[in-house]
């Protein structure tokens, strides 16, 4: 409501009282594409998913396979949340279902409270990353850029991060003398028994992303067998059967999908404002003609969206700051591609950091005796892991440009 509210009185400042008649054409306007289908689908996929015990079952799964691995608990924690994460899309809900089950077992094993509540934390931003991706998605709709190719740029900075972060663990745990923290032993028969819990899951993912790559169906098609699959798997595995829960499912899923489609819209009439008042071309012109280094221009980008990220969601900060920036990233002679998994990683940062920090309060109220400060305090690290992955996507952009010109061909 707010980029409406402002996106109307700049209007009617500088363009008079019948710029007022092109909002609802743009507003509605905006909301007519078809690729807006696979937000509500794959958010359907994740409250699902979410809605069970998937969750705990992924973790117990990875927790028995990974339980003789230095630091095996917290590895196994983020093995599953990147699972999880790229099941259900969403940081949050990534938080609380991996942190229900980790954090008190990390905690009664002997861990460190900071390694216990950091890495759930951590482990929960890469929900916006790993695909599917609902700020892939909205990123892809905002730039007119392809979402396939968007999608397949995250697998491999995903797989970067969840390796920095599990390095660090592994680091941290032996650092803190907790070598010695309690294993329990599991033999092959609980490690296979586990394994028809979260086997459908994987296969689901794998099936997704092999009919949207595979020319079998479009992102939007591929998005919704994906819910309904999810939906499957949840009625006849976990008994998701009673009306009350389906409706929850569907309710919930609904409302998250509309907020999200709302601010797409008005953020359509806050880029038109921004066009039809020149302020995006002034911009991209006036930085254009500042002639600085293109890596120091991209140090200033990177400072702008850390900083929009400590206090707005991603979703808000891509929609805002798309318009704005895009022209100035091509200018530059970056690859959108490239960039929107560097803007992606920034945003994970936000997640993490206050004032915010949406998963510092979801991973608080799992654990309310655990203080926000050492929760925070174990977050840090992990937002250096960060730090260090987009230094390594600026020094190697082919980490996020490799894997999705191998599928889908060159895209210049």
């Amino acid at each position: 409501m707010g980029l409406l509210l402002v996106s109307a009185v700049f209007l009617v400042i500088f363009d008079g009282m019948r710029s007022l008649e092109l909002m609802p054409e743009i507003f509605f306007g905006k909301l007519d594409s078809f690729a807006l289908l696979s937000i509500p689908m794959f958010i359907i996929m994740g409250a699902s998913i979410a809605s069970t015990r998937a969750g705990a079952d992924l973790y117990e799964a990875l927790e028995r396979w990974l339980t003789r691995v230095p630091g095996g608990l917290v590895v196994s924690n983020l093995g599953a949340c990147a699972l999880f994460s790229a099941m259900s899309g969403s940081s949050p809900a990534t938080c609380a279902a991996i942190g229900k089950m980790g954090i008190p077992e990390m905690r009664k094993r002997g861990y460190p409270e900071e390694i216990a509540t950091g890495s759930i934390a951590a482990g929960g931003t890469l929900g916006i990353l790993i695909p599917p991706s609902i700020t892939m998605i909205v990123y892809g709709i905002a730039t007119e850029t392809s979402i396939g190719r968007l999608f397949l740029a995250g697998v491999i900075p995903g797989l970067l991060l969840v390796s920095l972060f599990m390095a660090w663990s592994i680091y941290a745990t032996w650092r803190s003398g907790e070598r010695s923290a309690a294993q329990v032993s599991y033999s092959w028969s609980d490690r296979v028994e586990i394994l028809p819990r979260v086997l459908p899951f994987i296969a689901i993912i794998v099936g997704v992303l092999y009919a949207m790559y595979g020319g079998v169906a479009t992102p939007s098609e591929t998005a919704a067998v994906g819910a309904l699959l999810c939906l499957l798997v949840a009625m006849v595995i976990y008994r998701l059967l009673s009306p009350r829960s389906l409706w929850a499912v569907l309710r919930d899923s609904t409302k998250e999908s509309v907020m999200i489609l709302f601010i797409i819209a008005a953020a359509g009439v806050f880029s038109y404002m921004l066009s039809s008042l020149f302020i995006t071309q002034s911009i991209a012109a006036w930085i254009g003609d500042l002639e600085v280094n293109r890596w120091v221009l991209m140090a200033a980008i990177n400072f702008f969206l850390i900083v929009a990220g400590f206090f707005l969601p991603p979703v808000a900060v891509i929609l805002m700051a798309a318009p704005i920036l895009l022209p100035v990233i091509v200018s530059a002679g970056f690859d959108p591609i490239w960039f929107a998994v560097v803007l992606t990683i920034n945003m994970e940062i936000g997640l993490i950091s206050p004032p915010v920090g949406l998963n510092l309060y979801v991973i608080n109220g799992i654990a309310p005796d655990i203080s926000l400060k050492k929760i925070l305090v174990g977050s840090l690290p992990f937002v250096l892991c960060m730090l260090v992955a987009i230094l390594l996507l600026c020094l190697f952009p082919g980490l996020a440009t490799w894997l999705p010109d191998l599928v889908m061909g060159p895209a210049y």
